[in-house]
């Protein structure tokens, strides 16, 4: 790992309350791994045995409901950690991690963990602290569920992910990575011929322009609104 610049990491958040001497130190106990699209890079249930910094690329975290159907808990981005298992006191992983485009990480083995967030207690703080907003995330999910309709959960599921990944293009902001419209049904918990009803009618209203794994914000403001509860319900059945 000698040959990746410690601070190509200082800026990230994990890292951010790290020296390069420190960030160098931790990079002597990773290694890099690459993963196409579509590739398990753990599954629900498997020990945990390594944890991770996605250094390229974007990864759906999946839970599988008891009658088999996939639930996406969310996408990590570039600069996150995932299956750190042992900051949530697992010794298995309680998801599936799969690639949604080809990713380039770095994984340390879990044994590790103790002795890591014990020499490194910037990072033992910025990991947990991130925790604590991925339970909050959790939360706000569940009363989603519970309290929106079907179009406020979809179209507050595509502003998040433009929050997140969004890059400006002549259009409008993209959403910048392979996203579909099965993928935004696992996410809001509704079904794709829901999903599709919406994003084709907002794209007739000129809302959005979407295409096979892309989606498209050209009145993002209009999405905002249908999201808060205010909208003109009509306007995105």
């Amino acid at each position: 790992m000698s040959r990746l610049d410690a601070s190509l990491l200082t800026g990230l958040p994990p890292f951010s309350e790290m020296d390069r001497a420190a960030v160098t130190d931790m990079l002597a106990s990773a290694k890099p791994q690459r993963h196409g699209k579509g590739a398990h890079i753990f599954r629900e249930g498997e020990e945990a045995h390594s944890f991770f910094l996605l250094l390229d690329g974007y990864v759906r975290v999946v839970k599988l409901a008891p009658d088999g159907e996939q639930v996406i808990v969310r996408f990590i981005a570039s600069g996150e950690l995932l299956g750190i298992a042992k900051a949530i006191g697992r010794e298995n992983y309680p998801a599936n991690a799969v690639a949604a485009a080809d990713c380039v990480l770095l994984a340390w083995p879990s044994k590790l963990w103790e002795s890591i967030i014990a020499a490194h207690p910037g990072f033992a703080t910025n990991t947990y602290a991130m925790v604590g907003g991925r339970l909050l995330d959790t939360q706000d999910k569940v009363v989603e569920l519970a309290t929106e309709r079907v179009e406020q959960r979809v179209a507050n599921a595509v502003l998040n992910l433009a929050d997140r990944t969004g890059r400006k293009t002549d259009e409008g902001i993209l959403i910048d990575f392979p996203i579909s419209r099965q993928d935004i049904s696992e996410m809001t918990g509704t079904t794709l011929y829901t999903v599709s009803r919406l994003l084709s009618g907002w794209e007739q209203a000129g809302w959005v322009k979407s295409s096979r794994q892309k989606v498209t914000l050209v009145k993002g403001h209009k999405l905002v609104t249908i999201a808060s509860g205010h909208g003109d319900r009509s306007s995105s059945l």
